[in-house]
């Protein structure tokens, strides 16, 4: 497996993270009707519990907005992915149906409110990723967004620079039909969900929607 290091800035910024560190062998493929079932049934339970006014204070999404502040990021400007989902939910606007393996990191995100990044680790280059800190300027090219300001986001980087933040992750290690070989970063910087608990439910998503094969995980915490 890759090697993760949390770096100075975050441990200071972020006290209770929590990285659940996944890599696992799958199987891409159109998303099924099965697992699209599994995703409506998880909107319905969120546009039941939360108004919009509530999303924020979801555990998960209120750990990574304070650890967005205390890093110097906005982030009603920049939103967590998890947030922006169960937003897109409650106002009606829905998610878009793409691939098993992107819908089934959606999937955990909405039922979680983590922020997940999702990466095909064969684009991953070097054996150690490290979380720190966007800098000023630092070059990122979000997926669907293009040029993204990273500056004060928390911020994976492999020995070519950058692949992920919670808000978006970047082109150049995206998933893609043909992924086989996925690595996942769960970013947990308040828990809602026990880490053990969302290990075995990614284990269960893949095991039943994406032909899983092989899965090795490890959790590193800053507590």
């Amino acid at each position: 497996m890759k090697k993760i290091i949390l770096s100075e800035e975050i441990k200071a910024g972020a006290p209770h993270l929590k990285v659940l560190h996944i890599e696992a062998d799958v199987k891409n493929s159109p998303t099924s009707d099965a697992m699209w079932k599994e995703i409506e049934e998880a909107c319905a339970l969120i546009k039941d519990r939360y108004r919009l006014q509530d999303i924020n204070k979801r555990p998960g999404i209120a750990g990574t907005r304070r650890a967005y502040k205390a890093l110097g990021k906005d982030p009603n400007r920049y939103r967590p992915s998890a947030e922006a989902l169960c937003r897109r939910i409650i106002n009606g606007k829905g998610i878009y149906r793409l691939t098993t393996l992107i819908d089934a990191i959606n999937l955990i995100s909405i039922i979680t409110g983590y922020s997940i990044g999702g990466f095909d680790l064969k684009k991953v280059s070097g054996e150690t990723i490290t979380l720190g800190v966007g800098r000023h300027e630092e070059k990122f090219t979000a997926i669907g967004r293009g040029a993204l300001n990273i500056e004060g986001l928390p911020l994976y980087r492999d020995s070519s620079g950058g692949i992920g933040t919670p808000t978006s992750d970047e082109e150049r290690t995206k998933l893609t039909p043909e992924t086989q070989h996925l690595l996942m970063l769960v970013n947990i910087y308040e828990e809602d969900m026990p880490a053990n608990e969302t290990i075995e439910l990614i284990k269960k998503i893949l095991s039943r929607h994406a032909a899983l094969s092989s899965f090795n995980y490890e959790i590193i915490s800053n507590e």
